[in-house]
């Protein structure tokens, strides 16, 4: 009788865990993967134990001259468990009109930008990228609603791959606000 007790609780905590597991899979970035800009399957369950950047961005807007920033941040933070994700979005004004191979081609040879870059998605609208779905929507990611407002919207994940914060457009990416939070 013992033994079966001991088997129920075994098998009760593995559920639980298991769970758990799941919970915590369905509240982070982890569930997702995507195309990067060659068009190849990036798992942002690969990013786990890093903080995360996510960002939308656009080479014929305002904001673009950002490039500039996230690369330096990254290159100052890379290796301290930290990435930045861009997600090229055609969203606002067209100003994103380019293919992947173009979008490449534009940030290297004009911000040498080594941060990973995916390929072009939508961050709102009916088509809509499941990641920004995730993003944007409190029921999926636990945390809050929000909008995108423009191109350069920024989206802080911990290193649990769930969000943390959502950085407005016009926010520089090497803001004290968002190098406090990657130093905490």
């Amino acid at each position: 009788m013992r033994n079966i007790i001991l088997l129920c609780l075994l098998w009760c905590s593995t559920v639980v865990s298991a769970q758990n597991e799941k919970e915590m899979n369905d509240t982070s970035i982890y569930q997702f993967t995507v195309k990067d800009i060659n068009g190849d399957d990036f798992a942002l369950s690969d990013l786990e134990g890093k903080k995360v950047m996510i960002v939308n961005t656009a080479s014929k807007c305002g904001l673009t001259p950002q490039y500039e920033q996230l690369e330096s941040l990254y290159n100052t933070y890379k290796n301290q468990n930290f990435i930045i994700v861009g997600f090229p979005a055609n969203n606002f004004g067209n100003q994103e009109p380019g293919s992947n191979e173009e979008i490449a081609e534009f940030c290297q040879a004009n911000y040498g930008v080594s941060f990973p870059m995916m390929s072009k998605i939508s961050v709102k609208g009916d088509d809509m990228d499941p990641l920004y779905e995730f993003l944007t929507q409190k029921g999926k990611n636990g945390v809050e609603d929000s909008e995108v407002a423009w191109n350069f919207q920024k989206y802080l994940i911990d290193e649990n791959g769930q969000l943390s914060q959502v950085i407005p457009p016009t926010t520089l990416p090497t803001d004290q606000s968002v190098i406090d939070w990657i130093e905490q």
